[in-house]
């Protein structure tokens, strides 16, 4: 049995017969970017102001940690993606299964799944790859395409995969329907418009879970 343990995207796509759209959105993409203006409450506000002005500041120099903890945190947080009574959500979840022939191995840095508390029953279609500006290792999304993967093998269901690719101050959302995916225009964290967009993009692939992938 063949074993890959670092991929390059263009290799995994080769591998596994994926195909990369790149010269327009899918219905599927056009459909999770179409977000209304985003309303923030005071806290919530707040929140956003201290976030921004520290990625301003420090993003181009955090550690993968770093990023992880004092900027997407509490943006996940303010997408409202985290815990809640319909779905759970972890981080440096591990994820494997055997495709074609690979085995297959990642460890997601943030999942959403159905389950309850502590346990993952199911998990869906929200995946973060995390990078730092400063040194980043490994191709983050190939790791996220290989998790897709993974997930496809495991939850048999034929539905959509939604995702996102973080490195540093840039953002990426990614969309997979059976072996097309897309990718949307990267998103500047330390633009303020953009960092709202991500926000509000976020909170709609929360209404998707709730109303579509979890039913």
């Amino acid at each position: 049995m063949a074993k890959k343990k670092e991929w390059k995207e263009g290799e995994i796509a080769l591998a596994f017969g994926l195909q990369s759209i790149e010269t327009h959105y899918t219905p599927l993409m056009e459909e999770w970017l179409k977000v209304k203006t985003l309303q923030l409450t005071a806290f919530e506000q707040q929140l956003f102001e201290e976030t921004y002005r520290k990625a301003l500041v420090h993003i181009k120099t955090w550690s993968e940690e770093d990023l992880k903890m004092k900027f997407i945190s509490p943006v996940l947080n303010l997408g409202k993606v985290m815990d809640d009574i319909n779905f759970v959500s972890m981080f440096d979840k591990s994820l494997s299964a055997t495709v074609k022939n690979y085995k297959l191995s990642v460890k997601a840095d943030f999942v959403i799944g159905s389950g309850l508390k502590d346990y993952m029953q199911k998990p869906y279609f929200h995946f973060q790859e995390y990078k730092p500006n400063k040194k980043p290792k490994g191709d983050s999304m190939a790791q996220l395409l290989e998790a897709f993967l993974i997930v496809q093998q495991e939850n048999a269901d034929g539905k959509p995969l939604y995702g996102c690719e973080v490195v540093g101050d840039t953002w990426r959302f990614l969309t997979m329907e059976d072996t097309t995916y897309c990718i949307s225009r990267n998103y500047d964290s330390t633009d303020r418009e953009d960092l709202l967009q991500i926000i509000a993009i976020l909170r709609k692939f929360r209404h998707i879970l709730e109303t579509v992938l979890l039913k």
